[in-house]
């Protein structure tokens, strides 16, 4: 499985696009900051910190269905851009075939104007004309086979002219499905931005400090003495490239090196191993060989809820390594931080 690349002739590279977006969602919400506070008076922070804890979730979900739609976009304007490039290979085969007909059709008729019995008997050299005749010949037969050939890749042409028009008319539909995707994620962003912003300070710090389970999360490396070694080099290599990862942003759609969302951080890293994952944490998750939680190794990629709608990657003695929600850089916390769903050894 590699990497994919959204062609030059979108204008902006992926690290770009993604800057932009994350810029633009950033600005959605700190404009959102100023409203009027979104928590009820009645509300105790447990409850704001709750409300603030599903949306985070709502919007990590909606950032994987961006991810997804948004790497089948990426794969629907490769393949529109092939099947551009082999109609106009088979437009330019064509227009070659058509010369090359029209070249043969002009000297069979300069050729073959007099009946053959005349010409015979006019012929001053009656085995060199017999040698035209047989040319002649075999020139028509050859026209017949090229003109069988220029109306099968006419219809060939035809096809992929065809398969051209529903690919785009996919892509399109795909690229509002990553632009609804992406308005549903700014949302609930910028809903948990207003309930946080309204939370009392102290609250709010707690909040910060603490994970979705209630759990100190770290950017400092935990104890891990005594921990299994890695699965595999590979494995290790990835462990390595997530543990220099610790302390960047989270930033939804982002796949790194300066900002992670949940699946962007377990991909890039296994990346820097040379291995391949699937860009969302529900592909990942059937990235390799499922084990139970008990059997978890080192590298193993962990994913929770039963939707697999966030996935990080296990380092040892009960911890994990994640990009956990916007306003949390990359940093350890307990592998029960929230329902595990699986364990997948890459």
């Amino acid at each position: 499985m590699g990497s994919h690349r959204r062609p030059a002739a979108s204008g902006l590279d992926r690290s770009t696009r993604v800057t932009v977006i994350s810029a633009a969602a950033a600005t959605a919400a700190a404009a959102l900051s100023a409203a009027p506070a979104g928590a009820a008076p009645q509300d105790r922070p447990t409850d704001t910190s709750a409300k603030v804890d599903r949306l985070f979730e709502q919007a990590e979900r909606a950032t994987e269905a961006y991810n997804k739609a948004d790497e089948r976009a990426d794969r629907l304007r490769a393949k529109v851009a092939r099947t551009k490039d082999s109609v106009a290979r088979g437009q330019e085969r064509i227009n070659m075939m058509r010369g090359a007909l029209g070249s043969l059709a002009g000297a069979q008729y300069r050729s073959g104007g007099i009946d053959p019995a005349v010409a015979l008997m006019l012929s001053s050299d009656p085995d060199a004309y017999l040698d035209r005749a047989a040319a002649l010949d075999r020139i028509s037969a050859r026209q017949l086979g090229e003109l069988t050939e220029l109306q099968r890749a006419q219809r060939a042409l035809a096809q992929q002219r065809a398969e051209a028009t529903r690919e785009l008319a996919e892509l399109e539909k795909s690229r509002k499905a990553v632009a609804r995707h992406k308005r549903s994620v700014e949302h609930k962003l910028a809903q948990a931005r207003r309930l946080l912003n309204a939370m009392p300070s102290r609250a709010r710090a707690e909040y910060d400090r603490s994970s979705r389970s209630g759990s100190s999360g770290r950017s400092s490396m935990p104890d891990l003495s005594g921990a299994a070694a890695p699965s595999s080099s590979r494995a290790a290599a990835a462990i390595a490239a997530a543990r220099q990862a610790v302390g960047r942003p989270y930033v939804w759609g982002a796949n790194g090196p300066s900002g992670f969302d949940c699946s962007g951080l377990t991909q890039w890293s296994y990346a820097q191993a040379g291995v391949g994952l699937p860009r969302t944490s529900q592909e990942q998750r059937y990235a390799g060989r499922q084990v139970s939680l008990s059997e978890a190794e080192p590298g193993d990629l962990v994913a929770y809820r039963d939707d697999a709608s966030h996935i990080g990657m296990y380092v040892g003695n009960g911890q994990v390594v994640h990009a956990p929600y916007p306003g949390a850089p990359v940093r350890y916390d307990p592998v029960g931080m929230m329902p595990v769903s699986s364990v997948t050894r890459v």
